[in-house]
C-alpha cells in the first residue's frame, strides 16, 4: 500500500502535538510496525502567542508558521495538520504563501458533526478568546447548518484560565481542578440547549474526556489525527 507522509505543525503548544500523533498512532489499525504511517513533526514552541495576534495585543503567527510548514515540505510531507485551534485563523493567508497542502480541522470537525447520529444542531465551543473572536468556526459550522453557542465573558475566562494551566508544567492548581472548571462551562452551555460540546483547544482534551460529559463530546485533535490518517492512505481503526 502506497501512503502519503503526514506534516505535524505543532509546538501550539507542545503537549498537543504529542497527542495529537499519538492518536494518529492510535488511530491507524496495524499489526506491525510497517503498518504505520511516516509522520515529521515540526514542534515549534517559539511561533507568537496566536490569540493575542489574534486580539491585536501580540505578533502574527504568519511567519513562524510559513517557515514550519516550507520546513515539513522540504523533509518529505504530503499535507499537513496544524495542532492548534487558533493558529486556523491564519489558515488563509498561511495556504497563500506555502503549496503543500493543509487539512483544516475546521472542516473536519463540522464533517464530523454533520455525520453524528442522532443529528447535532446546536453545539457548544469550548475554545481560546482568539478562535472566538476571529470567528472562523462559527460559520464553518453554520454552513452545515449547527449554531455555536460560546461561553459567556465570566466562563470564557475560565476557559482561558484552563488552557493555561494546562501549558503550565507546574500548575498552580491540580488537573482535577482544571477539569471541573472546564465541565461546569460545558454544563452550562448544554443547559443554554447545546447537544454537543466541542473541544475547540487542542489543549482542552488533555484535562476533558466524553467520560466527563453527559452529551456527545467532539475531541478536535482525533477528528484531525483520524482525518490525517485517512488522507494518507492508512487504514483506520
Amino acid at each position: 500500500m502506497i501512503t502519503q507522509v503526514v506534516g505535524i505543525l505543532g509546538g501550539m503548544g507542545p503537549e498537543a502535538t504529542v497527542d495529537c500523533f499519538h492518536k494518529i498512532v492510535r488511530s491507524t489499525r496495524a499489526e506491525r510496525d510497517q503498518d504505520h504511517l511516516r509522520v515529521v513533526i515540526d514542534s515549534n514552541a517559539k511561533v507568537p502567542d496566536r490569540t493575542r495576534a489574534i486580539l491585536g495585543l501580540g505578533a502574527s503567527p504568519l511567519d513562524a508558521l510559513v517557515e514550519s510548514a516550507t520546513l515539513l515540505a522540504r523533509a518529505g510531507a504530503a499535507f499537513l495538520v496544524i495542532p492548534c485551534v487558533s493558529a486556523h485563523v491564519f489558515l488563509d493567508d498561511l495556504r497563500a504563501r506555502v503549496t503543500i497542502p493543509i487539512l483544516s480541522i475546521f472542516d473536519v470537525v463540522a464533517e464530523a458533526i454533520a455525520a453524528a447520529r442522532p443529528a447535532v444542531r446546536t453545539v457548544g465551543l469550548l475554545a481560546t478568546t482568539g478562535t472566538i473572536a476571529g470567528g472562523r468556526f462559527q460559520p464553518r459550522l453554520a454552513r452545515d447548518g449547527v449554531t455555536t453557542l460560546v461561553p459567556d465573558l465570566a466562563d470564557q475566562d475560565r476557559v482561558m484560565t484552563a488552557i493555561c494551566d494546562i501549558k503550565n508544567r507546574q500548575p498552580p492548581r491540580p488537573r482535577s481542578a482544571v477539569t471541573a472548571d472546564l465541565v461546569a462551562v460545558a454544563e452550562a452551555l448544554i443547559a443554554r440547549g447545546a447537544q454537543a460540546i466541542v473541544a475547540g483547544c487542542t489543549e482542552i482534551p488533555l484535562a476533558l474526556g466524553p467520560d466527563d460529559l453527559p452529551t456527545t463530546y467532539v475531541d478536535s485533535v482525533l477528528v484531525l489525527a483520524r482525518a490525517a490518517v485517512a488522507r494518507a492512505g492508512g487504514r483506520l481503526i
